[in-house]
């Protein structure tokens, strides 16, 4: 099957999907649905032929409408790759006896994962390939490479694939210096690969007819799946289970939770079948996760403050928790990681990431890292020795590419390891960034990092603007820099990014004045600083271009029902536009553990009423809607495809426009597209040519 129907002559009309009515009743409210017939009935397997016409028949006339763009995509699609560094490794990490990197081929979709010896030459002579993703995605559509781990022996690898987009992995494990594949092979994993019991085994998630991870297991190698031991089992159909390693290496983490309750057992690696180790029972609510070092527990929880603080407990007592760092309404304390001789605490503060370092043995003594700009996304990298005295950390901004430093800590220095290295040249002079506050209806201030050449109005975009926005589920949208939106802000645009309430930019208290009953917030921080940017001159209405995937696709959905006339552009990728259905369906995979970021309308008439009342799909009316542009996965088990599907045939119903409006599924992929670097590169590139078609910027 392909992304277009093979047809030697263009559609000259967008397909009509037929109506077919449907209806559900709850609360006393009956809603009706004309197109619930595109959720194929044998899903997740779709094989029903007219469902698949109608998705090959939008396919056919998006290639159609998209057809004269072709060069420009094939024009935008070339700058963006030649700002890629096509023959590219990573820095190289201590792990024990090896260093360790990944690699990029010239013209490979796909890395190579490479080690060497400490001390060997760096000559090549001694390198060692552990996994060549480009050899395993060979004659597939589709390849995602989920779990990789290495035993601590450094004997063993274990990795997990999915080549389909389902995000069902099938994990297998080989001995490195060989190459030799064992036997040991388990499908339908969905998680994290965890080696125990001295490299004997290893914990892994199933996936379950639903989706969800609701278990841990045990597996020992060499011996049948039907032996492996379910470690832990969760009962309840909202939560989700995952499993790590403590920084020792000495416990295994086995941690259940949903949105906004979690729960944490611990058991030796050295004896996976022991009794698990209940840090704390659940407490609705109630967040934590833990870590430990000599016999003392760590705890990052949300149990006093919403911003959470950092506790302590004893092995012996781990449900008595004292703090040692407090929550705190201005530091919003995201993380930490432990070490043998110091531990990090991550966070943010008005927004800014934060990371300090601080001692067990002297707790007045706090190191902040500092970093050379006002605005930037900073991070702890990967790390994986116990014991070290440097600390590996990602940095980047809107107009500074991604650079990997070590910070010494003896020195209390940075050193520069690699800076992103952009083959067809970069001057960051050439551009300016800040970061503005913008008041809200309700008063509130909204931040917003804005990106633009300061020669932009030279550039002939006539005050275009791009703006992104996301929102939900406390995830934070970092002011970072990006190689393919230079193919907008070079060619006049600003580029903006919403840090509405819903994401957790500002806290926790940020996160939950946008979700469930707040919902409204978030759509209405989006539309305040569009109108907000236009007032400050930066653009004008019907200049500005959206985009937003997933839940940030709703966010799509929900500002052009309410102001369409605000945009000349829309890109929803695998928008959830259809939530109200969606979060009455407790069979489809995500349903239950979403109730607590949307609110369970099945029992509650009031989030029945409210849902209804922003759902995208539900409020489709009869009035013009801007040009649009969306995209969908077959085998999405996020946004299931006929969201979208649907969507889009109620909006060919109802709007009163010409704009254009097309829509691609992607037929052997999922969430997040097509695979490979370069394949989903060209999906960007297919996007900004839409966008500059429609607001008729020179390409």
């Amino acid at each position: 099957m392909t992304d277009a129907t093979l047809t030697t002559v263009a559609p000259s009309a967008p397909p009509v999907a037929a109506k077919r009515p449907s209806s559900v009743t709850h609360h006393g409210i009956t809603v009706t649905d004309d197109y619930a017939w595109l959720r194929d009935p044998s899903y997740p397997e779709v094989t029903d032929a007219t469902v698949l016409a109608h998705l090959e028949a939008e396919n056919a006339w998006f290639e159609a409408r998209m057809a004269a763009q072709q060069p420009v995509i094939e024009k935008l699609f070339t700058e963006m790759r030649g700002r890629i560094k096509e023959a590219d490794k990573s820095v190289p990490q201590k792990d024990g006896d090896w260093l360790y990197w990944i690699e990029y081929e010239e013209g490979a979709e796909y890395k190579k994962w490479w080690r060497r010896p400490v001390g060997a030459s760096d000559d090549g002579s001694a390198d060692e390939l552990i996994l060549d993703e480009t050899t395993l995605a060979e004659g597939l559509d589709y390849f995602q490479l989920g779990a990789i781990s290495v035993s601590k022996d450094g004997r063993l690898l274990a990795w997990a694939v999915d080549d389909n987009g389902s995000e069902r992995f099938t994990a297998r494990v080989k001995v490195i210096a060989t190459g030799e594949v064992l036997p040991d092979e388990i499908p339908g994993t969905l998680s994290a690969l965890v080696w125990v019991a001295g490299d004997k085994a290893l914990v892994y998630s199933l996936a379950n007819e639903n989706w969800r991870t609701d278990n841990a297991r045990l597996h020992w190698l060499g011996q049948p799946l039907a032996s492996d031991v379910e470690l832990y089992h969760e009962d309840d159909e909202g939560f989700r289970v995952g499993s790590s390693l403590s920084a020792n290496e000495q416990w295994l983490i086995i941690g259940a939770s949903d949105h906004e309750t979690s729960e944490v057992r611990l058991i030796p690696t050295d004896n996976p079948l022991a009794p698990p180790v209940l840090i704390r029972a659940r407490q609705p609510g109630v967040e934590y996760d833990v870590d430990e070092r000599d016999g003392t527990l760590f705890i990052h929880a949300n149990d006093t403050h919403e911003n959470f603080r950092l506790a302590t407990a004893p092995l012996s007592a781990p449900g008595e928790w004292t703090t040692l760092i407090e929550g705190s309404d201005e530091f919003y304390l995201t993380g930490f990681d432990l070490f043998r001789d110091f531990y990090v605490i991550e966070g943010r503060e008005r927004g800014l990431d934060h990371i300090e370092i601080r001692y067990y043995d002297d707790p007045t003594k706090i190191e902040p890292i500092r970093f050379p700009e006002a605005s930037y996304e900073a991070s702890v990298a990967d790390n994986p020795e116990w014991a070290t005295d440097k600390l590996r950390l990602s940095y980047e901004s809107m107009v500074s590419p991604a650079t990997v430093y070590d910070y010494h800590l003896g020195e209390q220095r940075l050193e520069v390891l690699k800076v992103q290295e952009i083959p067809a040249g970069y001057d960051a002079t050439l551009y300016t960034t800040e970061r503005l506050e913008i008041a809200a209806r309700d008063g509130t201030l909204v931040p917003v990092s804005v990106v633009m050449r300061k020669d932009r109005d030279t550039l002939g975009a006539a005050g275009a603007l791009h703006l992104y926005g996301y929102g939900a589920y406390g995830i934070a949208i970092s002011p970072g820099f990006s190689t393919a939106r230079l193919s907008l802000v070079d060619r006049g645009f600003a580029y903006a990014i919403a840090h509405v309430r819903g994401g957790d930019d500002l806290g926790r208290a940020w996160y939950k004045a946008g979700k469930r009953e707040a919902r409204l917030n978030t759509f209405n921080d989006f539309v305040d600083v569009a109108q907000a940017l236009i007032a400050r001159g930066l653009t004008a209405p019907g200049r500005i271009s959206i985009a937003g995937g997933s839940a940030g696709g709703e966010l799509m959905g929900a500002v052009i029902n309410s102001d369409p006339g605000l945009w000349g552009a829309v890109v929803a990728q695998v928008p959830f536009v259809d939530v109200l259905a969606t979060m009455l369906d407790e069979s489809l995979p995500l349903t239950p553990g979403e109730w607590p970021e949307w609110g369970n309308p099945i029992e509650d008439r009031a989030a029945f009423e409210l849902i209804r009342s922003y759902s995208p799909y539900d409020n489709v009316t009869a009035q013009a809607y801007p040009p649009l542009m969306v995209t969908a996965g077959l085998n999405d088990p996020r946004v299931t495809y006929w969201e979208p599907a649907k969507w889009v045939a109620k909006l060919r119903e109802l709007k009163v426009d010409h704009h254009e409006l097309i829509f691609k599924t992607h037929m052997g992929a999922g969430h997040g597209g097509k695979s490979g670097r370069f394949e989903s590169l060209r999906e960007t590139a297919e996007e900004f040519a839409f966008i500059l078609w429609q607001l008729d910027v020179k390409p």
